[in-house]
């Protein structure tokens, strides 16, 4: 019971964290006129995967590697399965082009590298600082291009900052007095991250223990699905107040933080080389990079994930979240799951592709036919949130 309670919770302190992480940090970035496809890849992703980085770590200076790598595995393959599903579902997801051309691409060559890394069965301290360069270069790419883009559009951001100016009746001696209480907010949120992140590990640990299940499973699982829920959140709740480049920034930059940063932080700081049990290897990674590959297709069929592909990749997730239940009761069943499984996921891509393809097709016909008019171009150029 009481393992349970510390679970329980060690969740509710992690996302409450999360939560108090995420508004001080997305108050400062907005300070400094960051655009909002930026703050979803950095601040918001990075605030989110916070608990993810706080479980990691604690979990590998205590000796458990398995639950370290299993949450960050766990984590990116429910990110884009079941968070992007959902939040398709409830209002079809804009993608960025500016995603499609870089950062999805960055995000599957994080995933090759890190399957690279762990093909031996260990992910040394080399391994993890060259993983964390790559965090550091990415957000420092993305703030320059933030930067960049705020100059461009000075304009439009002046009126914003002039309006909210207006509206909170700030001066400048409160202006420093809020940035104060954010930077507040974002440490205590830090601090209860830490906390929860201690209890989670040793309640799911107690559990494994318990019921004889491995700890990479409970990684997989448990740990990976609440250190999510920031995310989970995050996202749905961006996605239904139209919000898109959040919903799916948060995802893409969620994930890189996980690989680079999370992963690779956790190798730096581990006392020994971190030990990758031979099914995340063989298994999971794997399917860890099949599910960043296929959101480069996804993606780019109209820069736009409709709430079919939104339900292909909940169907995954379940199916995924079915086999990894067997493997861990050693089922017998398990090969005819696979089986079908397999057959699942060919069936299902081969629908939901031909109806975007055929979707795509349409949408070409009625421009030539003269209307000009997509649905892409309207949504791109609206604020509103609109439904499919």
């Amino acid at each position: 019971m009481f393992a349970y309670l510390l679970i329980a919770t060690g969740l509710i302190t992690l996302v409450f964290g999360a939560e108090c992480l995420v508004r001080g940090a997305s108050r400062l970035a907005g300070l400094v006129r960051i655009s909002q496809l930026t703050i979803g890849l950095t601040v918001v992703a990075f605030g989110t995967s916070a608990p993810e980085l706080a479980v990691s770590v604690a979990s590998s200076l205590s000796g458990r590697a398995d639950i370290a790598v299993g949450n960050v595995v766990g984590s990116n393959i429910f990110n884009v399965l079941l968070i992007l599903g959902l939040s398709a579902i409830i209002t079809p997801l804009i993608v960025d082009r500016k995603l499609v051309r870089f950062d999805v691409p960055l995000m599957i060559g994080a995933s090759l590298l890190t399957w690279w890394f762990c093909l031996d069965g260990l992910v040394d301290r080399m391994e993890g600082a060259i993983l964390f360069a790559g965090i550091l270069t990415f957000t420092g790419r993305c703030l320059i291009v933030g930067r960049q883009e705020s100059r461009a559009s000075r304009q439009d951001a002046s009126t914003a900052i002039e309006e909210f100016d207006d509206h909170a009746s700030v001066n400048r001696r409160n202006r420093v007095s809020g940035i104060l209480w954010q930077l507040f907010l974002a440490a205590g949120g830090l601090t209860l991250l830490v906390l929860g992140a201690a209890w989670l590990v040793d309640g799911a640990t107690e559990v494994a223990r318990r019921f004889e299940v491995s700890e990479l499973v409970i990684g997989l699982t448990i740990v990976a699905a609440g250190t999510s829920l920031p995310e989970l959140a995050t996202s749905i709740v961006a996605a239904m107040k139209g919000e898109r480049d959040i919903a799916v920034g948060n995802v893409i930059g969620s994930n890189l933080f996980n690989l680079l940063g999370v992963l690779g932080l956790t190798a730096i700081v581990s006392p020994n080389e971190i030990a990758v049990a031979n099914q995340a290897v063989q298994f999971d990674i794997p399917i860890m990079v099949a599910v960043s590959v296929a959101c480069l297709p996804v993606f780019m069929t109209g820069y736009l994930i409709t709430r079919l592909e939104g339900g292909m990749f909940l169907g995954y997730f379940i199916a995924y979240t079915i086999i990894l239940v067997l493997m861990a009761a050693n089922n017998d069943g398990l090969p005819s799951v696979r089986k079908w499984m397999f057959e699942f996921v060919i069936a299902v891509t081969m629908i939901t592709l031909v109806f975007t393809i055929f979707r795509l097709w349409f949408q070409k016909k009625l421009t030539q036919g003269g209307s000009g008019i997509t649905q892409f171009t309207d949504l791109e150029k609206q604020k509103t949130p609109k439904r499919f």
